[in-house]
């Protein structure tokens, strides 16, 4: 793939320069992966969000964002009015395999539903409440929490639709239920045309992928949005009302875990095939990515607020230039009192 499929797919991913709110970043993206929750907040301000305050705001004030395990398993960062339908579409059999791994932890199938209960009682009783507060009182009525007991335990309650994860205070993410977090859902959009609008062009098994649904409902989602779906580049396929956007892409800082990275079922458009070992080691991690042009030419990391650039091969005058002002924007997001960027929950 050249530099035009990754030039549109930059462009689809908000790369492009713009200010944007924490909502229509996440909405045109339609899930941004959260389990490093910091790192859900840098890939919004790579995309135009202002302040982390914004985002704290959108989770904790305005209730417009939320966290729940959808799609590949995983904590994904969506709007409320997206939730229960991403839920019920890519969430299926997710509550089997925590039973399973319950089981495994010396939890039987009755006890895991006790706690899941208590969860929702001291939710209703207390509201919001963080993961350690959930641990403890699962350990006060005499149900094991140990380990990754209480995580599991948690993530049940979310994938049965009761619990979300939502508001933010003191630098943590807390549960909350359901019914009390989350407002009106709006009617249930095609997946298909809210994928695209954020990943194309792409293809059906990048859908597939991304959304961790079998490729027969990818294709079943596809076949359904005939008439907004269209071929662009090479069996790539894309929206018929979007433009082609081929402007070239500013330096990028991309946190761990990037949307940029994680939306197709092959990312060498951006990364060099010589480095991606560097940028995906292994063990489930995808490190936080310097890129130029929508290609990855560095890793970087973040340091209280210092963001500091290792390069894969020796860089040039330009992008080293560019890569220092992208650093010193990361810097300043980050620095202000009060935008302490949360912990995972």
């Amino acid at each position: 793939m050249g530099h035009r499929v990754r030039r549109r797919r930059a462009a689809a991913q908000l790369l492009l320069p713009g200010r944007r709110s924490p909502e229509a970043v996440v909405e045109h993206l339609l899930a941004v992966q959260a389990q490093d929750l910091r790192a859900a907040y840098l890939a919004l301000r790579a995309r135009g969000v202002e302040r982390a305050t914004d985002i704290d705001r959108a989770l904790t004030v305005d209730r417009s964002l939320v966290v729940g395990w959808l799609g590949r398993g995983t904590l994904h960062l969506v709007r409320s009015a997206d939730y229960r339908w991403l839920l019920r579409l890519t969430a299926p059999g997710g509550e089997v395999t925590s039973l399973r791994r319950l089981a495994e932890q010396g939890v039987p199938a009755e006890t895991a539903e006790r706690a899941v209960e208590l969860v929702e009682r001291e939710l209703a009783q207390r509201g919001p409440l963080p993961r350690a507060d959930l641990v403890e009182a699962l350990r006060s009525a005499g149900i094991p929490a140990e380990g990754q007991v209480g995580p599991h335990v948690l993530r049940l309650a979310a994938l049965r639709g009761t619990v979300v994860l939502g508001p933010v205070a003191d630098g943590q993410q807390a549960y909350a239920l359901a019914a009390d977090w989350l407002g009106p859902q709006e009617p249930e959009p095609s997946l298909a045309v809210r994928y695209l609008r954020g990943h194309g062009p792409a293809t059906e098994t990048d859908l597939a992928r991304w959304a961790g649904i079998p490729l027969r409902d990818a294709r079943a989602a596809l076949r359904a949005a005939t008439d907004r779906v269209v071929e662009v580049d090479d069996g790539l396929l894309g929206l018929a009302e979007r433009p082609p956007d081929e402007d070239p892409v500013p330096a990028r800082l991309l946190p761990a875990f990037d949307p940029y990275l994680l939306g197709w079922q092959d990312r060498g458009f951006a990364v060099p095939l010589a480095h991606a070992k560097a940028v995906h080691p292994g063990g489930g991690i995808l490190r936080a990515v310097a890129t130029v042009d929508g290609r990855v030419v560095g890793t970087w990391s973040l340091r209280a607020d210092r963001a500091t650039v290792t390069y894969l091969d020796p860089p040039d005058a330009g992008t080293t230039e560019a890569l220092t002002a992208e650093a010193e924007a990361v810097a300043e997001w980050v620095r202000p009192a009060g935008s302490r960027l949360p912990a995972s929950g």
